[in-house]
């Protein structure tokens, strides 16, 4: 799939069937689902779901796709947003088996391909890392050589997603780092970074500009904005960093 066939295609709702549940943090799981017809997508792109209740009132939402496009099966990642009427539905209703309708792919602007050698610095706040983790997924699965550098904001360890498969990922990959930021809480022997990514950090672990790396930011609003003025003022050129934000339910 290329960037204009997304751009072009008319999306239809369609049905997705629950195959699989996965629970990534107290307050995250990943959907594992079969559309009917899914006709492929780009890492970082994202679909809008619709349930309809009995009264046949609905509730629509968009949620960014976790998988890359090698896999099976369609994965969303849904964080539980408080007094929210989608997410808990999702994750304390929703069976294997269940069905939802879904459109998409949606969007060709924040995506990344192993098409593209360039070193790949992708920054998250909370549930901001799920389309960088379809870009990971991807990288791995497709053996890209692009040295990548995820940089992850959450408020604990507890909190991170994907944990396990992150720390797997940089056991068998010399190219790709992780650094995490832990905004509230630290283990006692925490060695990492403490308190919100700040300019050094970014300094530290992003790569420089020279090399012209291709960024990534995703994250609630204010997250994002503030990550893309500390990149600016370290000479990253704005036309470099792409950004996805969305409301304020994670940090």
């Amino acid at each position: 799939m290329t960037e204009a066939s997304v751009s072009t295609r008319r999306i239809e709702w369609q049905l997705a069937e629950l195959r699989d549940l996965v629970v990534e943090t107290p307050r995250v799981k990943s959907l594992l689902l079969r559309p009917a017809g899914w006709p492929g997508h780009l890492p970082g792109q994202h679909v809008d779901i619709r349930l309809t209740a009995g009264d046949g009132y609905q509730a629509q939402r968009s949620y960014s796709i976790a998988s890359p496009p090698e896999d099976e099966l369609l994965a969303l990642t849904v964080e539980r947003v408080k007094d929210g009427e989608v997410s808990p539905y999702l994750l304390d209703e929703f069976r294997v088996g269940d069905q939802l309708e879904l459109r998409g792919p949606i969007g060709g602007y924040f995506v990344w391909t192993s098409a593209s050698a360039a070193p790949l610095c992708l920054i998250a706040g909370g549930a901001g890392v799920t389309p960088l983790m379809a870009m990971l997924r991807h990288r791995y699965r497709s053996s890209s050589r692009a040295p990548a550098v995820l940089i992850y904001s959450t408020r604990s360890l507890e909190d991170v997603i994907y944990h396990d498969e992150l720390d797997a990922m940089v056991l068998r990959d010399d190219g790709l780092r992780v650094v995490h930021a832990l905004t509230r809480e630290q283990p006692k022997d925490w060695m990492g970074h403490r308190g919100r990514i700040d300019k050094s950090l970014l300094a530290a672990n992003c790569f420089p500009p020279s090399q012209n790396p291709a960024i990534y930011v995703c994250g609630p609003t204010a997250f994002v904005e503030n990550i893309s003025d500390l990149l600016v003022e370290l000479q990253f050129d704005p036309l470099d960093i792409k950004t996805e934000r969305f409301g304020a339910s994670g940090e």
